[in-house]
C-alpha cells in the first residue's frame, strides 16, 4: 500500500505511543494475576494498525487540543477495540487461532483467561476516560464515557457482533449488512472521531460533517476487509481468510460483486473527504487516513 510520508510517520508515532501507554498501564504484578496481565499485553502491545487512536489524535489536532489528553482517550478507544478482538476470536464467536501473525489470546493463555483479559481491557478503557488526568473538565470526561459506552454496546459494536452471529443462520440483504457493519466496525471509528471533537468542545450540532466523514470511512474500511477476505494474502493479514464464505455470511462482496464493491468503496472515500471541505491543510491527515483505508492490503 502507498502511504504519504506524513501518514506513515503519524501511524508509526501513534503505534509507539499506544504501545508505551499499554506497557505502563499493564505492568505484570508479582501475584496470581500475572497471567491475566500477560494475556492483556499479548493482545494489546505491538500489533494492529492503530487506526482508531490516530483518528482520535488527528481530529483533536483540528481543535488544538492537548495531545496528552488525546493520547489517553486514544488509549481507551484502543482498549475497547482490543477487548473486542479477544472475545471475537473465542471458540464461541469466530473461533480463530491466529491474530496479527501470532496465536490468539485463548490459544496462548486459555479461554477463561482470554475472557477475563477482554473484560479487564473493557473496564480499563472507562477507568482511563473517567480519570481527571484525561481532562480537567468533568463534563468532557462524562461525555467521553457516554459516547464510548454507546459505541461499544448493544446499539453499537456488540450489537453488530450479535447481528454478525445471526448472519450465519439468516440471509441478510444489502441494507441489513450495511447496518450490521456500521455497528460492528463503524461505531468505534465514529467514536474515535467524535472523541476528538468532544475534546475540542465542539457541540453535537457542530459535528455533523465529522460524523459523515467517520461513517463513510467506517463502511469503506469494512468493504476493503470483505475484499481482502476474498483476495487477500493470509501472510500479510496475519489471520485466516475466506471464512465468511465458508460460514455462509452475506458480505458487501457477495452482494455487490468485487468490482461494484471496490467502486462503492472509492465513492465512500470521496464522500468522506468531501465532508472535510470546510477545513484547510489542518485536516490533511484525516484526508490521508481516508485514502489509506482504500489502499490498505491488510
Amino acid at each position: 500500500m502507498t502511504l504519504t510520508p506524513t501518514l506513515a510517520a503519524a501511524l508509526a508515532d501513534t503505534a509507539r505511543d499506544i504501545d508505551a501507554r499499554f506497557d505502563a498501564l499493564l505492568t505484570v504484578p508479582d501475584d496470581p494475576r500475572a497471567d491475566l496481565y500477560r494475556a492483556m499485553r499479548h493482545a494489546a502491545i505491538d500489533g494492529g494498525k492503530r487506526l482508531r487512536p490516530l483518528l482520535v489524535v488527528a481530529t483533536a489536532r483540528l481543535f488544538n487540543c492537548d495531545l496528552e489528553c488525546a493520547g489517553r482517550v486514544a488509549l481507551a478507544l484502543e482498549a475497547i477495540h482490543v477487548y473486542s478482538l479477544i472475545h471475537d476470536d473465542l471458540p464461541a464467536m469466530d473461533d480463530d487461532d491466529m491474530r496479527r501473525g501470532r496465536p490468539t489470546v485463548h490459544k496462548q493463555f486459555g479461554e477463561a483467561t482470554a475472557i477475563l483479559a477482554g473484560d479487564c481491557l473493557h473496564a480499563l478503557a472507562f477507568e482511563v476516560l473517567a480519570d481527571p488526568a484525561t481532562h480537567s473538565d468533568p463534563f468532557v470526561r462524562a461525555e467521553l464515557v457516554l459516547d464510548l459506552s454507546r459505541a461499544a454496546g448493544p446499539a453499537g459494536m456488540a450489537g453488530g457482533q450479535m447481528m454478525d452471529l445471526e448472519a450465519e443462520r439468516a440471509s441478510f440483504d444489502l441494507p441489513t449488512v450495511t447496518r450490521l457493519q456500521a455497528m460492528k466496525t463503524g461505531a468505534l471509528i465514529l467514536a474515535a472521531v467524535e472523541a476528538g471533537a468532544i475534546l475540542g468542545r465542539v457541540p453535537p450540532e457542530g459535528r455533523t460533517h465529522l460524523r459523515g466523514y467517520a461513517r463513510d470511512i467506517g463502511l469503506a474500511f469494512q468493504i476493503v476487509d470483505d475484499l481482502l477476505d476474498v483476495e487477500g494474502d493470509e501472510a500479510l493479514a496475519g489471520k485466516k481468510l475466506r471464512k465468511d464464505e465458508g460460514a455462509g455470511k452475506e458480505t458487501f462482496v457477495s452482494l455487490l460483486g468485487i468490482d461494484a464493491a471496490r467502486e462503492r468503496c472509492r465513492m465512500l472515500v470521496d464522500q468522506a473527504i468531501a465532508h472535510l471541505r470546510s477545513y484547510g491543510p489542518e485536516a490533511d491527515l484525516l484526508r490521508d487516513i481516508a485514502r489509506f483505508v482504500l489502499s490498505r492490503d491488510h
